[in-house]
């Protein structure tokens, strides 16, 4: 589906307004271009860092990765994100000085916290980003910021980052989606999650923090 596609869908919802902007999130324009359509509709209260890149397609080793495709993983993946925070933050914080707070879901992936073969470059965007949004936690402690990791999907990127993989048995985006909504809806304290952990602890009725990994344990996840 494309951009225009899925907000054409969006607006048909009863006093729902979409302005879709397509880009680069590694372009300073197309950041400021984002946050200025944000502004335009009203302010912003959720911030979501989603778009990515592999660095190679298909994944290598570290002895084969192309240095060219690290450094674009690290722009989009790493320094693109933090961009628009910065970019977003002004707008965050008034959103959180009202009745709620101002939140940033960054997308994480199990490959930010286990060692595996030939996703060495992918993981340590990854693991730079939940750094980042962990220290942002702490540094603007009147919003929310979730790192999540919505384990391994059937989406376009797991098939050509290991073309030979069978994917069928995945879930697709849109079922991970109302998982992580989630963090959201109930208004989860900052921290790292899983859609593993966020699942397990609604069927459970959350019993502890639901999803909260501040320990992240191998497996616990899945790759994107």
């Amino acid at each position: 589906m494309s951009v225009a596609e899925a907000a054409s869908e969006l607006a048909r919802a009863p006093g729902v307004r979409v302005t879709a902007v397509a880009g680069d999130v590694s372009s300073v324009e197309h950041r400021g271009a984002l946050v200025a359509a944000a502004r335009a509709l009203g302010g912003l209260d959720l911030l979501v860092n989603n778009a990515g890149v592999l660095g190679t397609e298909p994944l290598v080793a570290l002895a084969a990765q192309p240095l060219d495709g690290l450094r674009e993983a690290f722009e989009v993946n790493v320094v693109g994100p933090l961009g628009l925070v910065q970019e977003a933050l002004p707008l965050l914080r008034e959103a959180g000085a009202g009745a709620g707070a101002g939140a940033v879901l960054n997308i994480s992936s199990d490959a930010a916290v286990v060692a595996y073969g030939t996703w060495g470059a992918y993981g340590a965007t990854k693991a730079a980003g939940d750094l980042l949004s962990a220290v942002l936690a702490a540094e603007e402690p009147a919003l929310r910021v979730w790192w999540a990791d919505p384990g391994s999907m059937r989406t376009r990127m797991m098939a050509a980052a290991e073309p030979g993989e069978d994917l069928a048995g995945l879930p697709a985006p849109e079922d991970v989606a109302p998982v992580l909504l989630r963090l959201v809806t109930e208004g989860l304290p900052s921290g790292r999650y899983t859609a593993q952990g966020l699942g397990a602890s609604a069927a459970g009725a959350g019993a502890g923090e639901p999803g909260a990994e501040p320990d992240a344990e191998p497996g616990a996840g899945g790759r994107r």
